[in-house]
Order: C-alpha cells, then sequence, then structure tokens
C-alpha cells in the first residue's frame, strides 16, 4: 500500500486564528472510501463546515510529488477523489510511475491523464525501474536486434551511449528512480 496523506485546513479558521487554523490530523486516504467519509472526520474534530470552515484548503501533503504545486486554488476534494479514481493507492507500480511522470512533466498533466482514462491512464507509460538511460539502450537494443548477425565483427563498436541519448528525443526520460517512456 501507498501511503498518500493530506492536513485539510479551512480558510475561515485560518484567517480567524482560531484552534482549527493548524488545520485537521493528518487524514490517510487509505482510510477512507469516499468524501463524505472526510467530511465526517472533519465536522468530528470540530469543523463547522456549514459556517466559518466552509471554504476549505489543502494545508499539507505527502505521498505525492508537490514541489511545483500551488495547492491554494484546488479543492481537497479534487485531489482525494482523483487519487482514489488512479489506483495508485493500491498498486505500487503505478505509484512509481506517477511520481515519475510528475517528475518529468507535473501533477497537473497527470491529473488529466486520470481524468480522461481513469484507473487506465498509464496503459501508453512504460516504467524501467532502477536503470539509467544507458541501461534501457543495452536492453533494448540486445532484446530486440541481433548486432552480432547484423554487424558482424563491429558489433562490438556499437555506441549504447549515442542510442541512449537519441531515445531522449524518442519520449524517454531519466529519473530519481529509473527510466520512464511517455508514448
Amino acid at each position: 500500500m501507498n501511503r498518500i496523506a493530506m492536513v485539510i485546513g479551512s480558510w475561515g479558521s485560518y484567517n480567524e486564528c482560531n484552534e482549527r487554523a493548524l488545520g485537521s490530523k493528518w487524514l490517510d486516504f487509505d482510510d477512507y472510501d469516499d468524501w463524505d467519509e472526510i467530511i465526517e472526520e472533519l465536522e468530528k474534530e470540530g469543523f463547522e463546515l456549514d459556517g466559518i470552515d466552509e471554504e476549505l484548503f489543502v494545508q499539507d501533503i505527502e505521498g505525492i510529488p508537490t514541489d511545483s504545486e500551488d495547492w491554494d486554488n484546488t479543492h481537497p476534494k479534487e485531489i482525494f477523489e482523483l487519487i482514489k479514481s488512479s489506483g495508485v493507492l493500491n498498486d505500487n507500480y503505478k505509484h512509481e510511475i506517477m511520481e515519475a511522470y510528475c517528475e518529468v512533466r507535473s501533477f497537473d498533466e497527470w491529473a488529466d491523464l486520470v481524468e480522461r482514462y481513469g484507473e487506465n491512464w498509464d496503459d501508453d507509460i512504460i516504467f524501467y525501474k532502477g536503470q539509467d538511460m544507458y541501461d534501457v539502450a543495452y536492453n533494448l537494443v540486445n532484446e530486440c536486434y541481433d548486432l552480432e548477425k547484423m554487424l558482424g565483427n563491429l558489433a562490438s563498436y556499437f555506441d549504447y551511449n549515442a542510442f541512449a541519448r537519441d531515445l531522449s528525443f524518442d519520449g524517454y526520460s531519466e529519473t530519481e528512480r529509473g527510466v520512464i517512456e511517455i508514448r
């Protein structure tokens, strides 16, 4: 299981500097089946959702890449429902792909994929975990071609580094966790 959790704040309490100004406790998405359960939890914590705490915002989030995200204009419900519909909570591979995708593209682009394709958002993405571009190039060449047969004695001169560089022009990107191919 992949832990994705959020602290939800309200602009009303934040501006009043009252006891809820620091937001909710950490809400682990795995603990809730739908948004209504989160609303119930917030009400148990004292949020007045029909009053001062009507306007919610993301105060903090962990488990998803957020380096360049401005969550001020994103309602927590949107993020919760997006994460639930993407399948990343229950599938480690999908979670790794999401992290790699957001590293080379953006969270907003990933969100668009999920909104368009639902749980199948990763159908046109391949992730080579723990590999660099050279590894991917080497494996692709050796799995798809018989260089000895094609080039004979010249096979040992094949430039895997150049091929790896060229892969980056064709949808492959190196990330901290491996290489991602986005078709």
